[in-house]
């Protein structure tokens, strides 16, 4: 830090298990990615190419070496994943991991219609490769998952293998988790949270008031995903009460 302040939230340090950062990339030219990195590298612990943005992002090879020489895994988004399983390409996505040196992969159905138990096999076989992170929820918001079924899934794909499961949000933070209005569905996560360590959990949360809930119900070393580059260091500045949001969180009342 730039200086000293005391009754700051105390973060935990790189590599994270819990209080990870997940930003997505949605298409930053090599210069912005580079620009990105020396502001926020400290503070972001993943990066996600979003759904299917890495099959035509130009560069991407040269992309994915400024995020390793800064110490940031990436991984492609689950749609892509969901594009190779639907058209029977599972080999096929091995190799393009193989091919760009990804140690991380994420696997989802959000999209697609897929027998649970075929999921978990996917889990198994590639967490035998990479590290895992699973989504669960749809992308579909007229389908709506009750607490249970989530709770159920979530601790299978866990058993399977999996290093976090994501909370399913979108990058627009409407579905899933949320109400079409961005509303946390409070009663879902706090059900959730009675069976499932929220450290086993990346909550998808792009939109500030959607972090500043679950930083304000877990604390500063909350997971986090979905974030946009532009919103890091005020992700942080929320984690530590240092934004109006938070201010009064982590103050000593006495």
């Amino acid at each position: 830090m730039n200086y000293f302040l005391d009754q700051i939230p105390e973060r935990t340090q790189k590599p994270r298990q819990v209080g990870v950062t997940m930003a997505m990339d949605k298409g930053l030219s090599l210069r912005e990615v580079e620009d990105f990195v020396s502001v926020c590298g400290e503070y972001v612990d993943l990066v996600k190419f979003g759904w299917g943005t890495s099959f035509v992002t130009p560069n991407l090879k040269d992309k994915i070496k400024i995020y390793k020489e800064a110490g940031i895994p990436v991984y492609f988004g689950g749609t892509l994943f969901e594009a190779f399983i639907v058209r029977g390409k599972f080999d096929d996505y091995i190799k393009v991991l193989d091919k760009y040196g990804l140690e991380y992969a994420e696997v989802s159905d959000g999209s697609i219609e897929l027998d649970h138990d075929i999921k978990c096999d996917y889990i198994q076989k590639l967490a035998k490769r990479v590290t895992v992170l699973s989504e669960v929820g749809s992308k579909d918001v007229e389908k709506i998952i009750p607490p249970v079924e989530w709770i159920r899934l979530m601790q299978a794909e866990l058993d399977a293998g999996a290093w976090k499961v994501i909370g399913e949000a979108r990058e627009s933070g409407n579905v899933g988790l949320f109400r079409s209005t961005g509303e946390v569905r409070s009663g879902l996560v706090q059900e959730i949270l009675t069976k499932i360590p929220f450290e086993n959990i990346i909550w998808e949360a792009p939109q500030k008031a959607q972090q500043v809930w679950f930083i304000k119900l877990l604390g500063s070393n909350v997971n986090l995903g979905n974030i946009a580059p532009n919103e890091v260091i005020p992700l942080e500045t929320i984690r530590i009460g240092l934004r109006g949001d938070t201010f009064s969180v982590f103050l000593d009342k006495h």
